[in-house]
């Protein structure tokens, strides 16, 4: 068995990594960018080892300095986890010339799959279809126009080197092909260092099913059934369940089957996934992630496996312990990705401090975060999956909609109230729903804007637990008179003046659509229950310097209590037309010059933040005064990027 595993990766990949090594009597290793330097994947090893600054490309992408990390630690295995280097042969083709076991598939395999131009032609003639589209090496944009034309629209432009959505975009339309090629390549050299993409026809009515392999170097190949990864926002999945609620055996047998030619096709060992996309009971090959899923638990859970000590026993050259005939699914199982990001602002990215996470019981809960973690800017937003296993997929549902009302973090934004959407949403439901329901149905599935939120934060600010004497709150009391007072806040960007006239345990909030009678407020340490307009309400408040979080059902609302400054007023009344960076990152395009006229949603930038592209659109009609930063410059939020005039 291995003795020193080095897991070269971070979040809660390395940290899953390195339970099961630890369960197994494997040492630990970290890896870490100064960005990470106090990251629980890098505490809870056994040893860590700074591998370079927080840019990914200097740090967890940097070959060099991994494989120094292995040299120093003397690691005799590495875990590459999934993203950054899992799916790169150079990394396991060092890793083997150093004696160092690859926890993965061979250099060639890996290059095999690596594009999915080749692997289509590969799986091709292994026998299992493939979607009709171009996977030409000629990369003229005039013959990929022409080629497109002949597939027809709408089509997906795909980043030939990669996954995850990035450098995927769709089109509609012969006009608007060129500006999307060009996003696609710019993005996809950005992620994976290569502009190759392939072009495939869009199925309309697409689910997309992967399924679970595993091969071992004895010649052993099974497939662990199939995984329903279709509830997908902006290309990238958001939920994953097993097994598929719409797979029949039949289907389930000949897709299973199909992938397993297709691992033989590159004598694939170790765990993998065989990507299809779904229309009926058609099917085709999309891709294979020559790596661990980020979904893997939900397949663990139905079958009972591990699949991390399945990878480091095969690694080790170890058989696969069982036979196909020996694998039989036990219920349903449903995993949801919890993000960093912010569902009121076109789920925009969100970072910072995590000044309280506290993650649901009953359920299995993959983190890489905890209270007092930082998420930083320079990587994806993941911050945990929860995962929850019931006996069929209406116990699982039900159970995993509790824990995400059971979670509690406060100090970035984050999803969990939009997935507590998806799970009740009547389509999500039946399980016939396509990769296009996020999309569809999006404005049914972001939270509502409740001013509830508000309402608790406002009393909470105006009420003094323990101590209802005025002459402990020093907060402008007048002897028998109601307590008066305004309060300026800041909600999801918008600015709120709120007049609160306080009595006893109750209060009149004006200001926000009308006026709202909050009685009976009760604040006992966090808690905070009262009834407004009639109606009970209570949420676990946060204060946290200037801001109160809410938190409420697993959904936290941030309401910031503004300082007045002679500053706001002038930009209150005199305001600019100036465009500011709405989050930290790095400036990849500028697609207007100074003096150019622009109109109302017209391109500006395109601002590269989490490994997700962010178009910069013009907020009015107007010209370009000036222009504050160019291509390839770092940006905090709040950033002034360029200046319109109004015309």
């Amino acid at each position: 068995m291995i003795r020193t595993l080095l897991v070269a990766n971070r979040g809660e990949i390395a940290c899953r990594v390195m339970d099961t090594a630890r369960r197994l009597g494997i040492e630990t290793v970290a890896v870490y960018s100064d960005a990470d330097a106090d990251a629980l994947h890098a505490r809870q090893a056994d040893r860590a080892v700074r591998i370079g600054p927080p840019v990914a490309a200097e740090s967890y992408l940097n070959i060099g300095a991994v494989m120094a990390a292995i040299a120093e630690t003397g690691a005799d295995a590495v875990h590459p986890g999934y993203g950054f280097l899992s799916e790169n042969a150079e990394f396991a083709g060092a890793c083997a010339a150093a004696g160092c076991i690859f926890v993965g598939p061979s250099a060639a395999a890996i290059r095999a799959m690596g594009s999915k131009i080749e692997a289509k032609h590969l799986v091709a003639d292994a026998g299992t279809p493939v979607v009709p589209g171009y996977l030409g090496d000629d990369q003229d944009p005039d013959v990929l126009a022409a080629k497109a034309r002949e597939i027809g629209f709408p089509l997906l432009i795909k980043a030939s080197a990669g996954g995850g959505g990035r450098g995927m975009r769709r089109v509609d339309d012969a006009e608007n092909f060129a500006a999307a090629l060009d996003g696609a390549r710019r993005e996809a050299t950005a992620a994976f260092g290569d502009d190759r993409v392939l072009l495939e026809r869009l199925i309309l009515k697409p689910k997309h099913i992967e399924v679970q392999v595993l091969g071992d170097t004895h010649g052993n190949m099974v497939y662990l059934f199939e995984r329903d990864c279709s509830m997908q926002r902006r290309h990238q999945k958001v939920v994953e369940e097993a097994p598929g609620p719409t797979v029949s055996a039949a289907l389930r047998t000949t897709m299973g089957e199909a992938a397993v030619r297709a691992a033989r096709a590159i004598d694939y060992v170790g765990a993998g996934t065989v990507e299809f996309i779904t229309e009926d009971d058609d099917f085709y090959f999309m891709e294979m992630n020559t790596r661990l899923q980020v979904e893997h638990p939900v397949t663990e859970a139905v079958l009972g496996l591990d699949l991390v000590e399945l990878q480091l026993r095969i690694a080790a050259g170890e058989p696969i312990p069982f036979a196909q005939e020996d694998l039989e699914i036990d219920g349903h199982a449903i995993e949801v990705r919890v993000y960093a990001e912010n569902p009121k602002r076109n789920f925009l990215p969100s970072s910072g401090k995590l000044h309280r996470v506290n993650w649901p019981n009953g359920v299995r809960v993959d983190a890489g975060v905890e209270t007092g973690s930082d998420v930083p800017v320079h990587y994806d937003p993941m911050m945990a999956k929860v995962i929850a296993h019931a006996p069929d997929r209406p116990a699982a549902i039900a159970a995993l909609r509790r824990a995400l009302r059971q979670t509690e973090i406060v100090g970035v934004e984050h999803n969990v109230g939009y997935l507590a959407n998806i799970l009740a949403h009547a389509e999500f439901g039946r399980g016939t729903y396509t990769t296009a329901l996020a999309e569809d149905a999006a404005t049914s599935m972001a939270p509502p804007d409740s001013p509830v939120p508000l309402l608790l934060a406002v009393a909470s600010l105006v009420v003094v637990p323990g101590d209802a004497s005025p002459w402990a709150a020093a907060d402008g009391f007048q002897l028998n008179l109601p307590h008066a007072q305004r309060l300026r806040l800041r909600r999801n960007r918008e600015n709120l003046e709120v007049r609160v006239t306080k009595t006893g345990s109750s209060c009149r909030i004006e200001g926000l659509d009308g006026a709202h009678d909050v009685c009976g407020i009760a604040l006992r340490g966090n808690r905070i229950e009262a009834r407004i307009d009639g109606e009970p309400a209570r949420a676990s408040v946060y204060p946290i310097g200037d801001n109160v979080f809410v938190v409420s059902d697993g959904a936290t609302e941030r309401i910031e209590q503004q300082r007045l400054a002679v500053s706001d007023f002038r930009s209150i009344a005199n305001p600019q037309g100036n465009v500011a960076a709405p989050m930290p990152g790095a400036i990849t395009a500028v697609a207007v010059s100074e003096g150019d006229l622009v109109k109302a949603g017209q391109t500006l930038m395109v601002l590269e933040a989490m490994k997700m592209e962010h178009t910069i659109v013009a907020p009015g009609d107007g010209k370009v005064a000036t222009i504050n930063v160019s291509a390839g410059e770092r940006v905090d939020e709040g950033t002034e990027l360029l200046a319109l005039e109004d015309q």
